[in-house]
């Protein structure tokens, strides 16, 4: 049954937020995030300090799409107030890896002793920081940190080896509090 579905959020203090082509862009002091809100039927408007988000006629699918921008909007105040950090390590069996940023990568080289390096593509906003084994990737942005640190985990996963065996890669230790 299609009905009016209508959801709000208040905007904490001392941020300001706008919406322009269905993209909504939240900064505090010189930080700035934005996120583009864009499902067919979802109108996004400001008003009175709060964030409307309005489906004119609506399903179960519409509310959940709703919900999950709520989320999405959640995330990205709490970014702003500080940063998401989330902490991998790199495992050698086999062969010595070495890590190393370069641009906007991680380059992955030695790793199980192949003559190619590998890469790990690294989001726009994110920091990379390797010191020997650990690595530390922290951002505003907790879809781009996030992304950024499974580019990482990705880039060394082993096909075709028994995983038992063959336990070099990067792994996630540790994630923000509160992801899931």
């Amino acid at each position: 049954m299609r009905q009016k579905i209508s959801e709000q959020i208040e905007i904490p203090s001392g941020i300001t937020c706008e919406v322009s082509n269905k993209i909504l862009k939240c900064k505090k002091d010189s930080i700035e995030l934005s996120k583009k809100i864009d499902a067919p039927c979802l109108n996004t408007s400001l008003k009175e300090n709060k964030i409307f988000l309005e489906c004119p006629s609506g399903n179960k699918k519409d509310f959940k799409t709703i919900k999950s921008y709520i989320a999405h909007i959640k995330n990205m105040f709490s970014g702003l107030e500080k940063e998401y950090v989330y902490k991998l390590e790199s495992c050698n069996v086999h062969f010595p890896m070495t890590l190393k940023v370069e641009g906007p990568r991680v380059i992955i080289s030695n790793f199980l002793g192949e003559k190619t390096p590998r890469f790990a593509q690294i989001s726009p906003g994110v920091k990379v920081d390797i010191k020997a084994q650990k690595i530390t990737v922290t951002s505003h942005d907790k879809d781009l940190a996030g992304q950024t640190a499974a580019n990482l985990e990705k880039a060394t996963k082993i096909k075709n080896r028994d995983r038992r065996i063959f336990q070099d890669g990067i792994y996630l230790v540790e994630r923000p509090e509160g992801a899931k």
